[in-house]
């Protein structure tokens, strides 16, 4: 993950036990300096793409395909707002499945919820909008034009148009592929911003200068072997 290379080093004390000197210490990556977008950033769509995974794409596909470079899949992670890889992006459809059937076992197809169906009165009016999660006897009742309607029917001029149930189940494997799709709209960075982002990041990661500083790269702790009595 280029991500890394990203990141400046700090010199860390050593505690191996092969360390020859009470001065020894070990270069490492600074994983406490990072960086994320600004928030006042995330609702200016003219920065931004619109982009959908598709089944099995990985962050590295992603970078590869969207800025040609599969090294970038720290910024597509970063532009789309994603910390856990693991929960937070989409599960291929072969592993979708396995991670439902894990989970729910013998229960994989039975009912988790119920949600409304689109519900409107004869003039068009919106009664029940879809989607909305009720328990398994919900029923509607309302008035229009002096006529009293309820969720098994309602006039409609001459005629009686049956709504059999305005409610439908949603099984345990439905309910975690609908998750699973949420996941797969994200934003990205447009590619006439990248250099810039790019830029910005690295000027961030310099480090500032103070007690510990060795250069604008790196960085020493406090050696205790010494300081401390």
């Amino acid at each position: 993950m280029g991500y890394f290379k990203e990141l400046p080093d700090l010199d860390y004390q050593s505690f191996l036990s092969d360390s020859i000197s009470s001065q020894s210490y070990v270069r490492v990556k600074n994983l406490f300096r990072r960086n994320k977008l600004r928030d006042d950033l995330k609702g200016v769509f003219t920065l931004f793409n619109k982009y959908e995974i598709i089944d099995g794409a990985r962050p590295d596909t992603v970078a590869e395909e969207f800025y040609g470079d599969a090294e970038l899949d720290w910024v597509v992670l970063m532009t789309a707002g994603i910390i856990n890889v693991r929960d937070e992006w989409p599960l291929s459809n072969y592993n979708l499945y396995r991670y439902a059937e894990n989970k729910y076992g013998s229960a994989l197809n039975d009912i988790h919820h119920y949600e409304t169906v689109e519900v409107r009165d004869p003039d068009g009016k919106l009664i029940l909008p879809a989607k909305k999660i009720v328990p398994s006897d919900f029923q509607i009742h309302y008035y229009h034009s002096n006529k009293y309607y309820t969720n098994n029917s309602m006039v409609l001029g001459n005629n009686v148009v049956k709504i059999d149930n305005p409610i439908v189940g949603v099984s345990n494997y439905e309910y975690e592929s609908a998750k699973n799709d949420k996941k797969s709209s994200i934003y990205l960075l447009k590619t006439s911003y990248l250099q810039q982002f790019l830029n910005d990041m690295r000027q961030i990661m310099i480090y500032d200068r103070s007690s510990q500083y060795i250069d604008e790269s790196l960085i020493r702790t406090e050696n205790t072997k010494i300081t401390m009595p």
